[in-house]
């Protein structure tokens, strides 16, 4: 069987003609399917060759962002119906006419609201697309009886009104990491200078050792003058330092931090943008996920007070371990983003990441870059890793920047010798992104510098046979991170604690895209506005989604995470449409589930190859 391929029974393959499993959404109009012929023909008909580097990767920058203008906001004067209070503000933009929105809304999108039901208050009121489930014979919103606010609260984090006027108006107070970051600077000059001194010292022993040799006595000079020092670096920086601050107390900041969140045998969600949003990580809690974490913030908006960016930091009371991830150039800014979070948000650890492999990021200094910075890598772990006695601080690192230049073996035992709680390494460079496999030798070997600190392995694990062929690959590995593996069949976390694989049929599937969309209108709102949002989410989810293959249907099973499947169909009509490529037909799905689509809807995914 040649690599790279998933072979699919003879009884379900299709001709290619009549596949329809087109792997991107139209582009502007054009045809959706991938040119997989050898090029195109020029003016005169002659045949160019097809260009590797012309192939579909990475990103959709400039895909249409659609934009839903049925209606405008209604007033929240007017969200319990009629008979509220009228609206105090002289220059409310919001609508006033219920009438006029209510015609405008259209009609429901079914007869149960999952929020009322779930919670015994929609607080969308009359702008539910579900408002007839919680609405009086007058048009009034209702409470279930025994209704209790402060218990129906499942949400945590986010940005408060006082603290963004607070971030807007440069009111808070960041004495505390401006001081950690003085400290941080003066040990890595320190460490910079103790490094050189060493290097003086192991130059003057060896022409010294080199003149005794040329001579012909024999006389050894004194120990004391030339034997180079057994402080190295490490040792010195280890002996009463954690973190940038110095701890004599035998029980200091270290142990505190270790028991504070375990990091072994753990099953981790990888921190995923976009795709990696709060109602996707409760699915995967379900599943049988330990840690998880919300997507990555960039520190400079958290700090600005932006609430689209402090939306990533949302965590549901499911996720018992939580963690935020921060991405930035500027250690000042981190560490202040780290204080902010430390000290307003419900978090169990805070993640830097330095594997981010998006140009826009990579070209500023930040994600990747970082690990070609060390000068400005070692302050912001140095002074983060300070921050709390009760926050872990980890970080989240790839081989390296180039494919054939890995740098990890020597960043890692560094960011634990700066106070690193755990790392985790993604087995690819910056330069591979998601292509080629993941490099889990080199993964072992980083992991076995580790003197402490767990060490996290990641990458290409779609079933528990995967799993277990990487931990006895890596025995030094303390724990596994899933990110693609987990968006394509989020059960795999329940089928490597169970060591057994789980074939869901369509409608066990479909049923989980039914919770998913349950839970965005729960978190992002049952409003037009809301649906809207949660199937952007749930398409953006399908993109993954229908990459994974029914071991029925494959001859030689598990799949393989970049193994590109035969054409083939479903056992029933709905596998089928689940399995296809065209974004068209996750729009179909989406209609099943959340209604029509608006009038001129359009949907491009994020990632053109969807990473295969």
């Amino acid at each position: 069987m040649e690599p790279g391929i998933c072979y699919i029974k003879p009884e379900y393959q299709v001709a290619e003609a009549n596949a329809g499993r087109e792997e991107t959404a139209p582009d502007n109009g054009d045809s959706s399917k991938r040119k997989r012929e050898d090029g195109d023909s020029n003016e005169a008909g002659e045949r160019k060759k097809w260009n590797k580097k012309e192939r579909k990767r990475g990103q959709n920058k400039n895909r249409p962002v659609f934009k839903d203008e049925r209606y405008s906001h209604l007033c929240h004067s007017l969200m319990e119906g009629t008979g509220g209070e009228p609206c105090s503000l002289a220059n409310c933009r919001y609508v006033h006419d219920l009438d006029e929105y209510l015609a405008a809304k259209g009609e429901d999108l079914g007869t149960e609201c999952y929020v009322f039901n779930t919670k015994g208050y929609c607080a969308r009121g009359v702008s539910c697309r579900f408002a007839k489930a919680h609405t009086d014979d007058k048009g009034r919103n209702i409470k279930k009886e025994g209704y209790d606010e402060s218990a129906s609260q499942t949400t945590f984090n986010g940005i408060s009104s006082d603290l963004q006027v607070r971030l807007r108006k440069h009111d808070y107070d960041f004495r505390r990491s401006k001081e950690l970051i003085k400290q941080a600077e003066k040990l890595r000059d320190e460490r910079k200078q103790q490094l050189q001194s060493d290097k003086d010292k192991k130059e003057v022993s060896e022409e010294g050792k080199a003149s005794c040799e040329e001579s012909q006595d024999k006389i050894k000079p004194p120990e004391s003058n030339n034997e180079p020092s057994t402080e190295t670096p490490s040792s010195v920086a280890n002996s009463n330092q954690i973190g940038c601050i110095i701890d004599d107390t035998p029980t200091g900041r270290d142990a505190l931090r270790k028991a504070a969140v375990d990091f072994r045998e753990k099953l981790v969600l990888s921190p995923l943008t976009t795709v990696g949003n709060l109602p996707f990580r409760r699915i995967c809690k379900e599943f049988g996920a330990d840690i998880t974490c919300g997507e990555m913030a960039c520190a400079l908006p958290l700090v600005k007070g932006m609430g689209q960016e402090w939306a990533l930091t949302k965590r549901h009371q499911s996720e018992d371990v939580f963690g935020v991830q921060l991405c930035g150039n500027n250690p000042n800014i981190i560490n202040q983003a780290a204080q902010l979070i430390e000290e307003t948000a419900k978090v169990d650890y805070i993640d830097l990441n330095i594997g981010c492999p998006i140009d826009l990021i990579y070209q500023q200094g930040g994600g990747s870059a970082l690990m070609r910075r060390t000068n400005i890598l070692e302050l912001t772990v140095r002074s983060c890793s300070a921050m709390s006695e009760r926050l872990p601080f980890t970080v989240k690192m790839r081989t390296g920047i180039y494919a054939d230049k890995s740098v990890a073996h020597e960043l890692l035992p560094l960011v634990e010798e700066w106070g690193a709680s755990a790392v985790t390494l993604h087995g690819r460079s910056r330069e591979q992104r998601y292509t080629k496999h993941a490099n889990w030798n080199y993964i072992e070997e980083c992991a076995a510098k580790a003197k402490g600190i767990p060490v996290i392995g990641n990458g290409d694990i779609l079933s528990y046979e995967d799993y277990l062929e990487r931990r006895t690959l890596a025995p030094h590995v303390s724990s596994v991170m899933i990110g693609r593996g987990a968006l394509i069949k989020p059960w795999i976390f329940q089928e490597i604690k169970e060591q057994k694989a789980w074939a869901p049929s369509s409608s066990q599937r479909f049923e989980l895209m039914r919770k998913f969309c349950d839970y965005g209108l729960e978190h992002w709102g049952s409003d037009t506005k809301g649906v809207e949002t949660t199937r952007r989410f749930l398409l953006e989810w399908q993109s993954f989604l229908y990459r994974y293959i029914p071991e029925e249907l494959q001859q030689a099973p598990p799949q393989k995470i970049n193994a590109r499947p035969q054409k083939y169909r479903g056992r029933d009509e709905m596998e089928t449409l689940m399995s296809s490529g065209n974004a068209s037909d996750w729009v179909k799905l989406s209609e099943s589930l959340l209604g029509p689509v608006p009038e001129g809807f359009t949907f491009v995914p994020k990632h053109k190859a969807n990473a295969f």
